[in-house]
């Protein structure tokens, strides 16, 4: 008989989770609290680690035509003023698999093909609908949803971010953490002639430019921000103009034109640390509901993937469901942890405001930074699931 999953959450994580478990001939129901497939719009940058995951889960191809891919993996990083810093350069190998380095891509463009690899699996979806209640008992989980239903089934994934309901239900005591920082991001038309990812350095500040589309590309920059800082819609425009007015250069033309009618989105950055394990029973956490990260590393989509890709690979090599969650928690937690720490660094040292301090950190950056990209993925590649001891669980 052929074994039920309940999915709570349908970003990326639980898409990602639907498809790699439909694959492997589960029955899928995902069920979603949105009322339409309606997702943030602004951009996401998935690095060679992602790909290679995206790849396994057989939609990297797709992913890659419907984004913007930097083939030569370059990063520049610019001055305020525009001037030129140095470069790094990110892998195109991981796992053996060759990938591209740097994909940009509209978070809404990555959903689309997500729901399309959904739709032509038969993955039952459920809009506007969340979950209620769990009752569990030694070999099965029953959830009561928002519209009424009871669904019983063999496992059941929260997928369902920062704020996750299913988290909230079975531990309460585990809560998103704000981190001291304010991401804004916009979304504008690309000129012909950008197509590198490029950071720029201020002191306390960072502003990225990354390309999605043949047409477009976003700005995303980081700033701290004051707990509970929130902001009106219709004042965003005028405040990521503020905060990133001392960067010139090619942002110049970006925030210049920022005004009623741009595409922006502003968010608090928040954490999950939650320590292993990431099951009670039959419901497991996984992506942004059980490790969600700074995004200072670009990681927080890959890791997402990657938790569907090695649970599936988990579950398709044992019948004992209880067992191979165990596993899931102790392949993935050092891997996750590994990146959460790196990006909460990197993200502390680029809020350093002080004159002599900055500079110190640009030049220690202009003979380190290749180097610490390289150790980076080397170490990623080295806490993941192909490279773990005593793979079968």
């Amino acid at each position: 008989m052929k074994r039920a999953v309940l999915i709570c959450g349908a970003g990326i994580a639980g898409c990602c989770a639907a498809i790699a478990l439909a694959r492997s001939g589960w029955t899928v129901t995902l069920v979603e609290k949105q009322t339409a497939w309606r997702f943030q719009s602004s951009g996401i940058f998935v690095y060679g680690n992602g790909l290679a995951r995206l790849h396994a889960l057989g939609v990297m191809e797709e992913m890659v035509a419907a984004g913007f891919a930097i083939a030569d993996g370059r990063n520049v990083y610019l001055d305020a003023d525009g001037s030129s810093l140095f470069e790094t350069f990110y892998p195109g190998r991981f796992d053996g698999l060759e990938v591209t380095p740097i994909l940009g891509i509209r978070r809404a463009e990555m959903h689309r093909v997500l729901s399309g690899h959904l739709s032509r699996l038969g993955v039952e979806v459920a809009l506007g609908c969340t979950v209620e209640s769990i009752e569990q008992a030694r070999s099965a989980v029953s959830a009561v949803l928002s519209d009424g239903r009871v669904v019983a089934c063999d496992l059941l994934l929260g997928a369902d971010g920062i704020r996750s309901r299913v988290r909230q239900l079975l531990w309460p005591d585990v809560q998103p953490r704000y981190s001291g920082f304010g991401v804004w991001r916009s979304v504008h038309d690309r000129p012909a002639g950008l197509g590198d990812k490029i950071m720029m350095m201020a002191r306390g500040l960072r502003l990225g430019i990354m390309p999605i589309s043949a047409q477009q590309l976003y700005l995303f920059g980081t700033v701290v921000e004051p707990v509970d800082a929130w902001y009106a819609r219709e004042d965003w425009a005028r405040l990521m103009q503020s905060r990133f007015s001392v960067f010139r250069g090619p942002a110049a033309h970006f925030l210049d034109e920022l005004g009623p009618q741009s595409e922006l989105l502003y968010t608090a950055v928040e954490e999950v640390l939650m320590p292993a394990a990431w099951h009670q029973g039959r419901v497991l956490l996984i992506g942004d509901a059980a490790h969600a990260s700074t995004p200072f590393m670009g990681q927080g989509g890959a890791m997402a993937v990657e938790d569907a890709v090695v649970l599936a690979r988990l579950l398709d090599r044992t019948t004992d469901i209880d067992r191979a969650l165990e596993r899931f928690s102790t392949v993935r937690s050092p891997a996750c942890r590994f990146v959460q720490d790196a990006s909460r660094q990197v993200g502390v040292s680029g809020a350093r405001s002080d004159p002599q301090e900055h500079a110190g950190i640009l030049d220690a950056m202009r003979t380190t930074a290749q180097a610490r990209v390289d150790e980076f993925y080397a170490r990623l590649e080295q806490l993941g699931f192909d490279h773990h001891q005593e793979e079968t669980p």
